[in-house]
């Protein structure tokens, strides 16, 4: 049985057709200092319904070179920026 290897990020881009720019975060220990450091990767993924927008967060799935750059393929859509916003009322001058 093969393992699939599944990772997350945010959308950075979506301009291209059929295509996302993902941004992963990755923490880790500076071996010297002891501090942690935030790095982020961007990877270039297959997104063949064009249903991840800027701002989501989604789930990538590795794949087989599909292009020069993308070696992943959106999986689903974990959670999407563009949820509604309550209203505000504005009042009407006299």
């Amino acid at each position: 049985m093969t393992k699939v290897k599944v990772i997350y990020g945010t959308v950075l881009s979506n301009a291209m057709q059929k295509t996302v720019v993902v941004g992963v975060e990755r923490r880790y220990r500076h071996p010297r200092y002891g501090k942690y450091v935030t790095r982020t990767t961007k990877l270039y993924a297959h997104d063949e319904e064009n249903i991840a927008q800027s701002g989501a967060t989604v789930a990538l799935v590795a794949s087989r070179p599909l292009s020069r750059l993308k070696r992943w393929r959106v999986l689903k859509v974990v959670s999407s920026k563009t949820e509604p916003v309550a209203e505000i009322p504005v009042e009407e001058e006299l």
